[in-house]
């Protein structure tokens, strides 16, 4: 009969009252800056299915701005309801936090994106093909490069609109990331805002080839380090018994109350939580473009059409810091012994590697790709501090940062020849003699990147640099002063060879753009002088907005 025993507590077990599955809590209003990008992108799709193609541009441009400024206003709306300070919580059944560094991060995405989807809608500057103005991406983006299809398109005028659906898809994860509250959340956003990213990256015009290939490179490396961040994810589930930030906190720190007894053999194997925490980390750290999870970096940057690139530049990197520093901060405070040493030789390497190699570029994407590794290494420096004072400085330095970068990227497009873009340097030869106020607005950016007191380069290194020394980082401040010297040392070339050298008779031509792409520059260099000026109401901003909801 000892058979029987487990059938029979088998049969007992299915008899027992259905239990009822309680319906999920959403706070509808608290989750609305997201929902709404979401769900314009939603329209967006829509619109590529049912409009015909010759409305398509307007109405997609139309509903890309008045969604993103609306999901603005959301955010503007619940910061100034408490959000942001007394009332921040966790919201959506334990899966995403609304609290002061989540909506700065979300404000801070979605002006960026906002801007960037003007560069994405501009149609003046590559000559009209047939007769149509064109824009950066390619006629029909599945067509063979070169091939029958992609000359009938061009023929034909069409024109890739889905990539402004792509483009708030990539925004709608992005908004999520830095504000998911337990892992799974944060693996969904990421998968969410890196798949349009891949797509977009491999729609430019000219150089298709170029741009497939480097598609498929962050695509491939993208798909790696999600793989890490998900086995990350499963090692740390299986340290703490749960995927909540809270709840692996309570393990890491041994207040925890409740143990499943399916989980009592592995809880609490440090062995676990070193490997799982790290491998997360690596995710988060690719994302942002550290080294030694770089690579993808310059490849990307450079092959990309310009207007994603800028998109991109901008936009992620927020969005990784923003969910670096909650895992950090919120997740792993208790183990700060263990992960400041490691976080401190990546900052190094990162500041150092990314200002030596960017002096020995020639190309203006790929310097301004390895100009962003070195100062994803600046902002991790704040990340370090481990203060109050250090996640507000990173808060902004981002801000300030996405805004050069956008910037910079916009006045990329500018400069053109016979190929479509000239972003060899030696094409950039005297062109502050040929056009002196693109010129003038590039060495702005330029002198942003490089840390020169007033502009919002400075005062976002002073920031972060003075965080880190009173968190007592004093050598990491010392290695970051140096790398800006260094960085400095190439952006200064770049305008040198702008004013002082002679233009080449060949050269490229400035090209004149649309209101669109002039506001994004514009924009760039107002909140950069802005912020330079007068730092200390967004520092506030930014000091206020620096408290995690645990």
């Amino acid at each position: 009969m000892s058979h029987a025993a487990p059938v029979h507590s088998l049969w007992t077990l299915a008899a027992d009252p259905p239990r009822e599955i309680p319906a999920p809590h959403i706070e509808y209003a608290q989750l609305a800056p997201t929902l709404i990008v979401l769900g314009v992108a939603v329209l967006g799709v829509l619109v590529e299915a049912f409009l015909p193609r010759r409305a398509r541009y307007h109405a997609q441009l139309l509903l890309s701005v008045v969604g993103l400024t609306a999901a603005f206003a959301a955010v503007v709306a619940l910061a100034a309801g408490g959000h942001a300070g007394e009332k921040a919580r966790i919201a959506a059944m334990g899966a995403v936090a609304v609290d002061g560094p989540a909506l700065f991060l979300q404000g801070t995405i979605l002006l960026v994106s906002l801007i960037a989807v003007f560069t994405f809608a501009e149609r003046r500057l590559d000559p009209a093909a047939h007769g149509n103005r064109v824009d950066s991406f390619a006629a029909q983006g599945s067509a063979v490069p070169g091939g029958e299809a992609e000359q009938a398109a061009v023929k034909a005028g069409f024109t890739t609109t889905e990539v402004f659906p792509l483009a708030l898809f990539a925004v709608g994860g992005m908004l999520v990331f830095p504000a998911a509250n337990d892992l799974l959340t944060l693996f969904v956003a990421l998968e969410v805002f890196s798949l349009p990213l891949y797509v977009l990256c491999a729609l430019a015009r000219r150089q298709r080839l170029l741009s497939q290939e480097s598609a498929v490179k962050y695509f491939l490396l993208g798909a790696f380090s999600s793989a890490f961040l998900l086995f990350g994810v499963a090692l740390l589930y299986g340290y703490a018994g749960t995927v909540t930030y809270a709840g692996i906190a309570e393990v890491v720190s041994g207040t925890t109350r409740t143990v499943d007894p399916a989980l009592a053999s592995t809880m609490g194997n440090d062995a676990l939580l070193l490997i799982g925490g790290a491998l997360v980390l690596m995710g988060l750290l690719f994302k942002v473009g550290a080294v030694p999870f770089h690579m993808w970096t310059p490849d990307v940057y450079q092959g990309a059409p310009t207007p994603v690139t800028g998109f991109m530049a901008a936009a992620t990197k927020v969005a990784g810091f923003g969910a670096l520093l909650r895992l950090l901060y919120v997740v792993l405070p208790g183990m700060r012994w263990d992960w400041r040493p490691v976080m401190w030789g990546v900052a190094i390497v990162t500041m150092l590697l990314g200002a030596i190699v960017a002096v020995t570029q020639t190309d203006v994407k790929r310097l301004l790709a390895y100009s962003s590794i070195a100062h994803a290494g600046f902002i991790l420096a704040g990340v370090i501090a481990a203060s109050p004072d250090g996640v507000s400085s990173v808060l902004f330095y981002l801000a300030a940062y996405s805004f050069v970068t956008l910037g910079a990227f916009s006045v990329v497009t500018l400069v053109r020849d016979a190929g479509g873009e000239a972003t060899h340097l030696s094409k950039w030869a005297g062109l502050g003699r040929r056009s002196p106020l693109v010129a003038a607005v590039f060495a702005v950016f330029l002198l942003a990147f490089a840390g020169i007191p007033l502009t919002s380069g400075f005062a976002g290194k002073f920031a972060v640099f003075k965080a880190a020394a009173q968190g007592g980082a004093g050598t990491l401040v010392i290695v970051g002063v140096l790398s800006s010297a260094i960085a400095a040392f190439f952006y200064v070339r770049v305008i040198v060879l702008m004013f002082f050298s002679e233009p080449k008779a060949d050269g490229p031509t400035v090209a004149v753009p649309s209101a669109l792409t002039s506001t994004a520059i514009a924009v760039g260099v107002a909140v950069t002088v802005v912020l330079g000026v007068a730092p200390q109401y967004f520092l506030d901003l930014a000091g206020q907005a620096g408290t995690f909801v645990r």
